[in-house]
C-alpha cells in the first residue's frame, strides 16, 4: 500500500481536489469548514484505475500551519504538488517543494488546478513556469496534469498519472521494526483510545503487544483499521487506525510513536548530516531550531562539528541536542525551522550521540562511514567501543533489519572481525583491547601485591568500568581461553604464584611454631606479628594459603590445630545436640576468651547458631 501526500500554497485547491478524486472531504474540523481553509491534516483514500488502493494525506497550505504539514508529509510515497492555474507558483509552493526535497521525495505528480478559471494563453504560461521550476528541483521529470475539480476535466488523466508514478515507486521496506508516528489521537465510544498514522518499517497485527515512545507505556492492539475496514494485519506503508488497550487519550499526543517493545529508545542527541536550503540564511553554531521528523516536533540546539556556519546551499556535520526526548531511528529524515521559515534538514546518522569535540577528524571520519559506508563497515563502526551490543541494539544503531544484522554478524564473525561475548557482540579488536587491559591490570596488581593470590573480582570490575553483565561475560570468556584464572572470586594471571623469600620462610616457621606450641591457647597475634616482623601483607598471604586461621583481630590458630578443634566441637554438638562456651573451654583445656572467640567465629561462618547460652549446628 502507498500513501500520497498533497503539497502546495493555501487556496490552490488541495482539499477540493482530494474530495473530487476520492469523494471524501479531508477537512474534518468545523473551523476548517467555516473558514474554508485547511488547518490540520486530513485523510482520504481511493482506488486507482489499476485497482491499487492508496491512502491520501491532505496538508494545510497556510504558512501558520506548516508544522501540521510537516507532521503528515514525512511518511508519503508520492507527492501530489498542487499549483493553481490562476496564481502559479507562490511562497508556500516553494517552501513545500523545499520540504519535499529535504525529505528525499523523488516522485511526484503536479496538478495544475483551477484550469477552468483561466484563458488558454495564461494556462500555457503558468504551465511553462511550473515545468521550469520542477526541472530545477529533485522532482524533475514529474508529469504535470491540467485539472478542474469543479468540472472534472483532467481528473481521469491525473489518476492515470498517479498510477503510473506508483508503478515506479518501491514499496516501504519491512525491517521487522514497526513504527506508527502518531498524527491523530481520539476516542470512540465503546472502543476507547484510537491513534492514526502511517505504518513504516514493519507490520502490525491485532493482539500484538505495543509500546509508546517517548514514555514507554505498554499497551496492546485491540483492533486495526485501514480505510475504515477492519484488518487482522497491516503492512508497511499503510495508513492505520489502531485501537489501543488500557491507555487514555490524555496519555498520548502527536509526535509519539507506536511500536513494538524493546528496540526504539528515545534520544536526547543525534549526529546528522545537515543541508541548508539555498534560499535560507546561514545556519550558525549553537543555533536554536525546531526539529521535525515523522510527526514529532522538538526544540534543538545545533552544534556544528566541522565548521562555524553552514552557508546556504551547503551541507555539514552537526549534533542536534533536544530539549526533550525524541523517538527517531537511524536513517530518519528531518526538517529544521527557525523560527518561522524552513532553513534546512538532513538525515539522522547516529542515535544517542555522545558529546564530541568539534573539528575532530576521527569523529567526522566515523560519521562519514556511518552515512555512506558498506553495510559491514557501518556495522563495525556501530560496534566501536568496549561494551558489547545485543542484536536489537545493533539494529537500532545501524538502521538495518534484524535479519540483515544477524547475517552481517555471522559473516564478520567467520572473518574474525566480530566476537560474541555472552549474548552481545563487539569487534575482535575491542575484545583484544579488553583482554590486554585485564592482563595489564592483573600484572600491575601482582607486582604491587606479590603475596596476594590475586585481585578481587569486584576491584577488577571497577577498574574496567564495565556493567555487571559485560564483566561477567568477559571473565567467563577469558577463563575459558585460559587467559586468566578465577578462584573464590579472586582473579589472577595463570603465571602468578605466591612465593616467599628464604628470609620470609624463616620468620614464618618461627611464627607458626609458636602457634603450634600452644594449639588451643595461642599467644596474642599482635605480639607474634611484632616479634617475627610479619606485616599485614604477609599475614594475609598465610591466611589465604590456609597456613593459619584468624578468628579475631588478636587471635589466630595454626591450621591443623584449628581443624582438630573444629572437628571436636562439631562431633560434640552432633552427639549431644548442642554445645556451650563452657563445654568448649573444658574440652580444649583453654580459657573462656578463646572458647567464646571460636564460637562467635563459627556463628559468623554459619556453622553454628546460638540458642540461649548454647550453640546448635546449622
Amino acid at each position: 500500500m502507498f500513501v500520497i501526500g498533497t503539497a502546495g500554497h493555501i487556496d490552490h485547491g488541495k482539499s477540493t481536489l482530494v474530495k473530487a478524486l476520492t469523494g471524501i472531504d479531508p477537512d474534518r474540523l468545523r473551523e476548517e469548514k467555516e473558514r474554508g481553509m485547511t488547518i490540520d491534516l486530513g485523510f482520504a483514500w481511493l482506488r486507482l484505475p489499476s485497482g491499487r488502493e492508496v491512502s491520501v494525506v491532505d496538508v494545510p497550505g497556510h504558512e501558520r500551519f506548516i508544522k501540521n504539514m510537516l507532521a503528515g508529509v514525512g511518511g508519503i510515497d508520492l507527492a501530489l504538488l498542487v499549483i493553481a492555474a490562476d496564481e502559479g507558483i507562490m511562497p508556500q509552493t516553494e517552501e513545500h517543494l523545499a520540504i519535499l526535497e529535504l525529505l528525499h521525495a523523488r516522485r511526484a505528480v503536479v496538478a495544475l488546478t483551477k484550469c477552468d478559471l483561466v484563458e488558454s494563453d495564461w494556462l500555457d504560461l503558468v504551465r511553462s513556469e511550473a515545468e521550469e521550476r520542477i526541472e530545477r528541483s529533485e522532482l524533475r521529470g514529474a508529469p504535470i496534469v491540467n485539472v478542474s475539480s469543479v468540472t472534472g476535466a483532467g481528473l481521469a488523466d491525473l489518476l492515470a498519472a498517479l498510477d503510473a508514478a506508483l508503478d515506479e515507486t518501491p514499496p516501504k521496506e519491512n525491517r521487522g521494526r514497526p513504527r506508527v508516528p502518531i498524527d491523530r489521537v481520539f476516542t470512540i465510544a465503546g472502543f476507547g483510545t484510537v491513534v492514526t498514522g502511517t505504518l513504516i518499517d514493519g507490520s502490525l497485527q491485532v493482539g500484538q503487544e505495543l509500546e509508546i515512545q517517548p514514555g514507554g507505556s505498554r499497551t496492546r492492539a485491540r483492533g486495526i483499521q485501514t480505510h475504515k475496514h477492519k484488518v487482522d494485519r497491516a503492512l508497511p506503508g499503510t495508513r492505520v487506525a489502531v485501537n489501543l488497550v488500557g491507555i487514555a487519550v490524555e496519555e498520548l499526543h502527536r509526535g509519539q510513536v507506536v511500536t513494538t517493545p524493546g528496540w526504539l529508545r528515545p534520544t536526547l542527541a543525534v549526529d546528522a548530516r545537515l543541508r541548508v536550503l539555498a534560499q535560507a540564511p546561514p545556519l550558525v553554531h549553537n543555533a536554536r531550531v525546531s526539529f521535525h521528523s515523522g510527526s514529532a516536533e522538538a526544540m534543538a540546539l545545533v552544534r556544528l562539528l566541522d565548521s562555524d556556519a553552514i552557508s546556504p546551499g551547503d551541507s555539514g556535520w552537526a549534533q542536534l541536542r533536544f530539549a526533550e526526548p525524541v523517538a527517531v531511528a537511524k536513517g530518519d529524515l528531518f526538517v529544521l525551522r527557525s523560527p518561522n521559515e524552513t532553513v534546512g534538514g538532513g538525515e539522522v546518522v547516529e542515535l544517542h550521540a555522545r558529546r564530541h569535540r568539534r573539528q575532530q577528524e576521527e569523529v567526522l571520519h566515523r560519521l562519514e562511514i556511518l552515512e555512506q559506508g558498506s553495510p559491514s563497515d557501518i556495522l563495525l563502526k556501530a560496534l566501536t567501543g568496549r561494551s558489547g551490543q545485543r542484536i536489537a541494539a545493533v539494529a537500532e544503531a545501524t538502521g538495518f533489519g534484524v535479519d540483515q544484522v544477524r547475517s552481517l554478524l555471522r559473516e564478520l564473525g567467520e572473518a574474525g572481525r566480530v566476537s560474541l561475548l555472552g549474548d552481545s557482540f563487539l569487534t575482535t579488536e575491542a575484545l583484544e583491547v579488553l583482554r590486554s587491559d585485564v592482563e595489564q591490570a592483573l600484572d600491575e596488581y601482582h607486582r604491587r601485591y606479590p603475596l596476594r593470590l590475586g585481585m578481587p573480582r569486584e576491584e577488577l570490575k571497577s577498574r574496567l568500568q564495565l556493567t555487571a553483565r559485560e564483566f561477567t561475560a568477559l571473565v567467563d570468556h577469558l577463563v575459558a581461553s585460559t587467559s586468566i584464572v578465577v578462584e573464590d572470586s579472586i582473579a589472577r594471571l595463570p603465571s602468578h604464584q605466591v612465593t616467599f623469600t628464604a628470609e620470609q620462610d624463616d620468620r614464618i616457621r618461627g611464627f607458626v611454631a609458636e602457634l603450634r606450641a600452644q594449639p588451643f591457647s595461642p599467644p596474642s597475634l599482635d605480639e607474634l606479628l611484632t616479634r617475627f616482623h610479619i606485616d599485614e601483607e604477609l599475614l594475609a598471604a598465610l591466611i589465604a594459603r590456609g597456613t593459619i586461621v584468624r578468628v579475631t583481630e588478636s587471635i589466630a590458630f595454626e591450621a591443623d590445630a584449628f581443624d582438630q578443634l573444629r572437628r571436636r566441637i562439631v562431633d560434640h554438638a552432633r552427639q549431644h545436640g548442642s554445645i556451650s562456651v563452657g563445654e568448649v573451654r573444658d574440652m580444649l583445656d583453654t580459657s573462656r576468651k578463646y572458647a567464646l572467640a571460636l564460637m562467635e567465629y563459627f556463628d559468623q561462618q554459619r556453622l553454628t547458631r546460638r540458642v540461649g547460652d548454647a550453640r546448635v549446628l546449622r
